[in-house]
């Protein structure tokens, strides 16, 4: 590997969907593309965040010439506020994008800090030795961008979260014309997103999506409750278009709604949008009048849709003869929150319509006939699929070899490569992982914080305090305190054969390792194991306190 080459590797996003950062490498310099974040499940207790681990770009830090935000998603942007005091690089966006950062870090001492350089929508900027250029692309959100990444070694289009929707309502549409200059000029190559591979079909216009929602929210007679992502603006305006049609009140539930609103009117956006209602007001509105654009279509615990299910909502509660349509697809691993939520709905007596049920819902990612588009606008040497899991790039990977693509290359998050006019080659792995946000700080998700968590979340917990003199003698009985293991009220008996065991435990001990803490220690904390593993079949996390007086 040498400074000429030009080198892509992946810190996040590829082999998984979410937590997307990359970097690009040239001359001596790296380039970063999105810091995004990802969210805890079952294996990860405690934790409802994590961000790719920089560590491989912290190492060399001088070098980093800056970060790009492609669009604004939390998966793409949600770990700046958590990463950017270790970086602390420029960061270049569009509006929308720089919007809502500063909304994220508005009460953090880092926003003024933060050397935040706001690119105009179809713009460009030179970033060290890299030429960028935002090129508009459709999504579900605002201003989301393709990157042409121009350099002495070649075109990189950079191609994640993007989609051809001929009315996408609110920004631009995909920009065709850019992107067959770009191919005419020359394409090194492609990264491109690989979430919808698997879908022969289009991923379908907003526009179209309009006039079904309308459609059906016009034959419900109760509250109805549209969940979907706060960042989707066009999802918000149709919700308030919808109300308008139908004659209901548009409302918002849900702070980051509200936000994205702002955002979006300090844009340019929502602009001819009837003014919503505060959700303090939806009490006062006869049922059949309420239309809500909601937070929490992905089950998150504390969102409003998911009060709303348990019944904590401060505000608003809905009942039998309310609909909830969730306009919006399941994230992978969030479909048991998902599920659970649904239930807690339907157990209300609320009506749940998904997109099983009807047109509710549209893709922000391309399908299989868009890429194949992509791939014939801008004819790339090199396709590198990204935003997947490994079956999804596997996939996209056989799709662009169809397509005639003359070379294709595989990078999960690790791996290393060089683009070159003569091919593509791995030249390295570097250390890639996962840092979780855990309350005030960033801990590794595979370090001790983490497995101790999960051991005691599996196994339970035992702290024995055992008191003695200077001499080796007992003071006392053995004092026992366990967690998630044993039921006092009716296992009582368990508890007092453990303190047993320890007691005799320590009283088999020489009279030289009485006087050892370290020996009586382990000798109390194998005497808790063995006696709750006979009696239980468990082996709690067990730590032992030996006091002297």
């Amino acid at each position: 590997m040498n400074t000429n080459d030009l080198l892509f590797v992946p810190l996040g996003g590829a082999g998984e969907i979410g937590m997307n950062m990359s970097l690009y490498g040239y001359d001596g310099h790296w380039l970063m593309i999105d810091m995004g974040i990802g969210f805890g499940d079952e294996t990860t207790p405690g934790i409802d965040v994590m961000t790719p681990d920089p560590a491989f770009i912290l190492n060399q830090i001088d070098r980093l010439s800056g970060l790009v935000v492609t669009h604004a998603h939390e998966d793409h942007l949600g770990a700046v506020p958590y990463l950017w005091d270790k970086i602390r690089c420029p960061i270049y966006a569009t509006p929308f994008a720089c919007g809502l950062l500063r909304r994220k870090l508005e009460d953090s001492s880092l926003l003024n800090e933060l050397d935040l350089i706001e690119v105009p929508v179809a713009g460009g900027i030179d970033i060290g030795p890299f030429a960028v250029d935002f090129i508009p692309a459709a999504h579900s959100v605002p201003e989301a961008n393709i990157l042409a990444i121009r350099t002495d070694a070649g075109t990189i289009i950079h191609a994640t979260d993007w989609k051809i929707d001929p009315k996408p309502l609110i920004g631009r549409v995909t920009d065709e014309g850019a992107l067959r200059r770009l191919g005419d000029d020359g394409v090194l190559a492609l990264v491109c997103d690989s979430t919808n591979v698997f879908v022969d079909a289009e991923a379908g216009s907003e526009a179209a999506l309009r006039k079904s929602l309308i459609e059906l929210i016009g034959n419900c007679s109760g509250r109805v409750a549209v969940a979907s992502f706060a960042s989707n603006v066009a999802r918000v305006a149709t919700i308030n278009k919808a109300a308008v049609e139908t004659g209901r009140h548009p409302t918002l539930v849900g702070r980051s709604l509200w936000r994205s609103v702002e955002i979006a009117r300090e844009c340019g956006y929502l602009r001819d949008a009837e003014p919503f209602l505060a959700e303090q007001e939806i009490g006062f509105i006869p049922p059949e009048r309420v239309l809500m654009a909601v937070t929490g279509s992905q089950g998150e615990p504390r969102s409003a849709l998911s009060r709303i299910a348990s019944g904590s909502h401060p505000n608003v509660s809905l009942e039998a003869g309310d609909t909830v349509i969730f306009s919006s697809r399941e994230i992978p691993g969030n479909e048991l929150a998902i599920g659970r939520m649904q239930n807690q709905l339907t157990r209300l007596g609320v009506e749940v319509i998904t997109e099983h049920d009807g047109f509710v819902h549209v893709s922000g990612h391309p399908g299989r006939k868009e890429l194949m588009k992509m791939y014939d606008w801008i004819r790339p040497k090199i396709l590198v699929p990204i935003h997947g899991e490994l079956r999804h790039l596997q996939e996209q990977r056989r799709l662009g070899e169809k397509c005639q693509i003359s070379m294709t290359q595989i990078a999960e998050n690790g791996t290393m490569i060089a683009l070159s006019k003569d091919g593509v080659e791995v030249v390295e792995n570097v250390a890639i992982g996962r840092l979780a946000i855990d309350g005030r700080r960033l801990v590794p998700i595979d370090g001790n914080v983490i497995r101790e968590r999960n051991r005691i979340r599996f196994n339970g917990a035992a702290v024995a305090t055992v008191v003695m003199d200077s001499k080796g003698n007992l003071l006392g009985y053995p004092q026992l305190s366990i967690q998630g293991v044993l039921d006092e009220e009716v296992e009582s008996y368990i508890w007092d054969h453990v303190v047993n065991e320890v007691e005799e435990a320590v009283k088999r001990l020489k009279p030289s390792e009485r006087r050892n803490d370290d020996a009586v220690g382990e000798a109390a904390r194998l005497a808790v194991r063995r006696t709750l593993r006979e009696s239980t079949g468990k082996r709690p996390v067990t730590d032992v306190h030996v006091v002297r007086v």
